[in-house]
């Protein structure tokens, strides 16, 4: 069979609309449609990967969708590569940290930087620069763990004011 220049155009663009299972089994019933070869006339023609091509026969022929599993792909976070992170982290900020002076919120603040509790890690818990994540992540742990780094100065109480007499100028 012969594509054509607008044909091709709408096979591609319908393929680009569609996503997952879908485009898999849309792939697969043109396939089929092309006949004996329509694989690689589809390949060379339509620019569509002759795995994805044979996933979706498989779907279309078994009636099974197969799952794509965008979940599992990607990096893992910190916490699942270094499970004393956080831990570890908590026990290097708590000597540092303290309430607000005068009790208005129940927020931690901490005099440490990402940054410095970075170098505390590695420096106190043996972590190496390589395997630990970034400031910013440092950063977000902190908050997560209710955290915030500010320094806050101890509270000072009020002067004392002047009683107004009745011989003062004020």
């Amino acid at each position: 069979m012969e594509l054509t220049n607008s044909l091709k155009s709408l096979f591609i663009e319908t393929a680009h609309a569609l996503k997952g299972s879908a485009k898999r089994l849309f792939m697969a019933r043109t396939v089929q449609q092309l006949g004996t070869g329509g694989q690689r006339l589809a390949q060379r023609e339509l620019g569509w990967n002759r795995e994805t091509i044979r996933k979706g026969t498989h779907e279309l022929r078994s009636g099974i969708l197969c799952c794509d599993a965008f979940v599992l792909r990607g990096r893992k976070p910190s916490q699942a590569r270094l499970p004393h992170l956080l831990k570890d982290i908590q026990q290097i900020v708590d000597g540092q940290s303290q309430t607000d002076p005068q009790f208005r919120n129940n927020r931690l603040y901490t005099r440490l930087t990402p940054g410095q509790v970075r170098k505390q890690l590695i420096v106190q818990k043996g972590y190496t620069d390589a395997e630990l994540p970034c400031e910013e992540v440092i950063r977000q742990r902190l908050n997560q763990m209710g955290y915030h780094p500010k320094t806050v100065q101890k509270s000072l109480p009020k002067k004392r004011l002047r009683k107004p007499t009745p011989f003062s100028s004020d």
